[in-house]
């Protein structure tokens, strides 16, 4: 079954084009649901009732899996046996007329304002690491490009005469984000002060971001600098590396940006994704009408 599985994986990334991150995420899903599937005394895929299926994400609620991991879960089980269909692996797709779980719609969480002010402020610009932080949080707030993207990009991905960035999303599609006067500005120090002392030697890596060893700055590396940041700047909310991205959108929008615009800006295949966003300044507009107007308060 596994072997399958690794069939599956490569059409995903050959085929698909999908991200590593994307693609990890199908293998562990998938993997997980062999595994059950086998110590339940399952040794084929093909002839797997629906009943099958269902009892594998009884066992992953009651193991106290979130809504959103279920819905995942089926989205990449429903995937795995499409696939093994079309190759004639299996005669019937078992998980077909499933319905998926229900997904509870949470709304992301975003920094005011004020805080991310406080956040692109923490940064230490008179070192090279410093200087290079300051510039991926810029850019970061300035574009709502995602932190896979932010990492990848190299330096012929950034044209700051004409202030735009050049990335690669999900499904290797390509966008092009305008990117503002402060963030250019401290790209252009980046580059020709901070990121040539990161530069090793000898070393001719294209990548944007550099660490302290010159090479490409990493996923885990870049989160590790964020919390940091975050709790020199005093700031309580939890953060990930989304959360400026998020905030960008929900800024955009407070300030009356167009949808459509924000959908492009972001990446989003799909205006509903993009809509979450409307819902979060909605909440925020009420939060400081009750916060402010004299006679709100019941």
């Amino acid at each position: 079954m596994k072997l399958h599985l690794q069939s599956f994986i490569h059409f995903l990334s050959v085929e698909r084009g999908l991200s590593s991150n994307t693609l990890e995420a199908y293998e562990r899903d998938l993997s997980q649901y062999i595994d059950y599937l086998r110590d339940t005394g399952i040794t084929s895929l093909d002839g797997l009732a629906p009943a099958d299926v269902q009892g594998y994400l009884l066992h992953l609620k009651k193991k106290g899996k979130a809504s959103s991991t279920l819905s995942r879960t089926m989205v990449s089980i429903r995937s795995f046996h499409r696939f093994l269909l079309q190759e004639r692996t299996i005669t019937k797709d078992p998980s077909a007329h499933m319905e998926s779980p229900r997904q509870e719609k949470k709304l992301p969480k975003i920094l005011t304002f004020e805080e991310v002010e406080r956040l692109l402020e923490t940064p230490q610009s008179s070192t090279a690491a410093g200087l290079r932080d300051k510039a991926m949080l810029e850019l970061l707030y300035a574009t709502g490009i995602r932190v896979s993207e932010l990492i990848s990009l190299e330096v012929g991905n950034v044209n700051l005469g004409m202030g735009f960035v050049r990335c690669i999303g999900k499904g290797s599609k390509e966008r092009i984000i305008p990117v503002g006067r402060t963030a250019t500005e401290w790209l252009n120090e980046y580059l020709s002060t901070g990121r040539p002392q990161l530069l090793k030697p000898a070393q001719a890596d294209s990548t944007l971001f550099l660490n302290r060893r010159g090479t490409g700055m990493t996923r885990q590396g870049f989160w590790k600098i964020i919390k940091q940041y975050a709790r020199e700047a005093l700031i309580t909310k939890e953060i990930t590396p989304h959360t400026l991205r998020h905030s960008f959108a929900t800024h955009l929008l407070d300030n009356g940006a167009d949808l459509r615009a924000v959908q492009e800006m972001l990446g989003h295949s799909d205006i509903s994704t993009t809509q979450i966003y409307t819902h979060v300044s909605r909440t925020r507009m009420k939060e400081v009408y009750d916060r402010s107007h004299p006679r709100a308060k019941w």
